[in-house]
């Protein structure tokens, strides 16, 4: 006769077990629920204008999404990007937020080079703290104090019955918890994979769903060659230049000569000498050493969300691959700019320069060049693919 099966037997122990998983599962969905209403949150934040005092710009005008997380309502000169009051400007660009919560927090490896931090010279540690500072910044959206933010938080219904639901029921009642509450919605919206896909055609390529040209092929290779280019010496994170979700940034330092941007310092108001301290503008840096340094930006999207360099001085990609050759190159039209027709002109701050990095490797001849500008080019999220062909 067959047996039949034993029934299955609920002890004391297996009911509680069940219990411990069903309440562990309850638990995670309740997360997942609250990280998803933070995002969303953070979202409307993220595109709110009534966050400025004139309540006319929010941080998607300075980082549309539609355009790579940059500004694109700058004229083709502009470098910086308009404060609320429509006049105001920064002394430095704007750059992509996309990939950006990627970037380490502020820190000093161990060979006591600083690395990572949010903005060009790394003083917010991290999203929450850099979604800080322009609602405050006097020369972007210009709110005078957090009392005043919050009190716009409150105006809105919805934001206080979202603040209260996803926080405490007093977070609003007070200025600094309130703005904390504000800076974590925001970083959770930017933490979403909207803003760090890794969807171009680079991606693509490493996953065997797209083909190189022979150009960008060309390209790639020089790109993460040691011996034929410099790139890789601060745009390579992964050790393998097949690694999956490369960000093209080591987020390191370095002086790499950026020429003045006289257009935008004559449009911004600035003193004729004026000079970018860099990472020595940094309040936990202090060591004149690193005076005009910047933070090594991510190549995610850098074809579609120029201008270029920390003053935007250079408007074209290709420009800024010549401006790198410069240093390898002992051809007279190599020292010129071709946005100019002029030299290139003296770095700032010529005793800091990274010398060893920028001469690294040959020069590049046109084709070179032309390789590595469309490589670049290929590391574009699918988003944003039509704006090559408008760019072009």
């Amino acid at each position: 006769m067959m047996q039949r099966p034993n029934p299955i037997r609920l002890t004391l122990s297996s009911l509680c077990a069940l219990a411990v998983f069903t309440s562990a599962g309850a638990v995670q969905a309740e997360t997942l629920a609250r990280d998803r209403l933070l995002e969303q949150l953070g979202e409307a934040l993220f595109h709110d204008e009534n966050l400025s005092l004139n309540r006319s710009q929010s941080c998607a005008s300075c980082h549309d999404p539609e355009r790579g997380f940059s500004d694109a309502r700058r004229s083709a000169d502009g470098a910086f990007s308009l404060g609320d009051d429509g006049r105001s400007l920064g002394n430095r660009n704007a750059p992509t937020a996309s990939y950006a919560a990627f970037i380490p927090p502020f820190h000093q490896n161990e060979d006591g080079k600083w690395i990572g931090g949010l903005f060009w010279d790394g003083r917010a540690a991290d999203l929450e703290e850099q979604a800080g500072g322009p609602p405050l910044n006097p020369v972007e959206m210009g709110l005078p104090d957090k009392a005043v933010l919050v009190q716009r938080l409150r105006e809105n219904p919805a934001y206080t019955e979202q603040f209260s639901t996803l926080f405490t029921p007093t977070v609003l009642q007070q200025d600094e918890t309130g703005f904390t509450a504000m800076t974590q919605a925001i970083a959770a919206f930017e933490r979403r994979d909207e803003f760090a896909p890794f969807s171009s055609k680079y991606d693509r390529y490493l996953a065997g769903k797209a083909a190189f040209s022979k150009e960008e092929e060309l390209g790639r290779t020089l790109f993460f060659s040691d011996q034929f280019t410099n790139c890789n010496q601060c745009h390579q994170l992964r050790g393998s230049p097949i690694g999956a979700q490369e960000t093209f940034t080591d987020y390191s330092y370095h002086n790499i000569g950026v020429p003045r941007n006289p257009a935008g310092i004559q449009e911004a108001g600035m003193a004729v000498d004026f000079v970018d301290d860099g990472l020595l503008a940094n309040p936990q840096v202090t060591d004149p050493g690193q005076r005009g340094k910047f933070r090594t930006p991510t190549l995610r999207n850098v074809a579609v969300t120029g201008p270029y360099m920390h003053n935007g001085v250079f408007q074209d990609l290709r420009t800024v691959v010549l401006f790198y050759n410069r240093y390898n190159s002992k051809a007279e039209a190599a020292q010129m700019n071709p946005e100019t027709s002029q030299p290139w002109g003296e770095a700032p701050v010529p005793g800091t320069l990274s010398v060893n990095e920028l001469t690294h490797g040959p020069a590049l001849d046109a084709q070179r060049v032309d390789a590595l500008v469309a490589f670049l080019k290929t590391l574009t999220d699918q988003r944003y693919e039509d704006l090559l062909d408008a760019a072009e």
